[in-house]
């Protein structure tokens, strides 16, 4: 485990060249990329998320593609497609999602039939066209940004789509310090360029298989269940955590445990990621709306009234 705190260490330091401020984001996005999971990234324009993804895309030597999801779009422009060549043979030509790190750039702008094509590669990491599944390359992430419902030409992700999302994060503006010190590192140079690559996509396929083996006690597993049914007897919730997303929640908290240089899980790293994983999944009532209570304030009360474990570490 210590050898990887280190790369972990540098990954962020790394990327701390061109998204200064920000480092909570930073880690949680490593720790959904070593989940095996995908993000989704609301926020305004020019707040730096496509220069977050770049920049861990290099860290991890990770292939990677961009698409902007305009309404034009296609879900042959993301899966690919299948033509005839002159013999009459079927070819296959891929489309931008045969990468490592795939950036759907405001994915709610585009039509719900090209949203629909992600469904598949983002559960299965496959693609199906003309009946043919094709594997994409591994690692494989997508990192989605959305734009605030609500900005021109926009329009709501199904459920179906948002519960895909491992989780959801906020950039949000830099502070006073933060844009200042940005000022400066940019006023002759692109940070960007002097970002280095520390792992190869090898150790990260590794990495991976290290966060799969992280130890939950049974008493933990019973926390996270507990967590999620209370979000579905939630009188103030329309709709509560699928199956689905109990187990992002336990994923991540392995990530977050992993980070933090713990080979096992402790409670506080499932509160740690509880919001991030939940919150995109979880629908209001009418009765939430019209008294105002916002998603936040339900994660605070279901983690305030489920009580965490106690664990105790036996001597061997």
């Amino acid at each position: 485990m210590e050898q990887y705190d280190v790369r972990v260490a540098k990954m962020i330091r790394e990327i701390r060249k061109v998204i200064v401020g920000k480092d909570d984001v930073i880690e949680k996005l490593l720790m959904v990329i070593l989940a095996k999971g995908h993000v989704l990234i609301e926020d305004i324009p020019g707040v730096g998320k496509t220069t977050l993804a770049l920049a861990v895309s290099k860290v991890m030597q990770m292939e990677y593609r961009r698409m902007q999801f305009t309404p034009d779009v296609l879900p042959s422009d993301v899966i690919g497609f299948s033509m005839y060549d002159r013999e009459g043979n079927s070819q296959y030509r891929p489309g931008s999602i045969m990468c490592n790190l795939f950036l759907a750039d405001e994915i709610n702008r585009t039509s719900s039939k090209t949203q629909s094509a992600l469904l598949e590669v983002m559960e299965e990491s496959k693609v199906t066209v003309d009946g043919v599944t094709r594997e994409v390359p591994m690692p494989f992430t997508v990192i989605a940004t959305q734009n605030p419902i609500g900005s021109v030409g926009t329009q709501m992700l199904p459920e179906s789509q948002m519960d895909r999302f491992m989780v959801r994060l906020s950039m949000g503006y830099p502070d006073l310090q933060s844009e200042i010190t940005m000022m400066k590192e940019r006023h002759m140079k692109n940070p960007l360029e002097e970002v280095e690559q520390v792992i190869s996509r090898e150790q990260l396929l590794q990495m991976q298989e290290e966060v799969e083996q992280v130890f939950i006690h049974d008493a933990v597993y019973t926390y996270i269940a507990k967590l999620v049914e209370k979000t579905r007897e939630q009188e103030l919730l329309a709709l509560g955590i699928s199956p689905r997303g109990t187990i992002a929640l336990a994923n991540m908290s392995k990530a977050a445990a992993y980070l933090s240089g713990r080979n096992y899980v402790i409670p506080d790293d499932v509160r740690a990621v509880f919001l991030d994983v939940t919150a995109h999944r979880m629908l209001l009532s009418p009765k939430a709306r019209v008294n105002r209570v916002s998603i936040e304030d339900i994660v605070r009360d279901i983690l305030n009234s489920v009580a965490a474990p106690r664990l105790v570490r036996q001597r061997v």
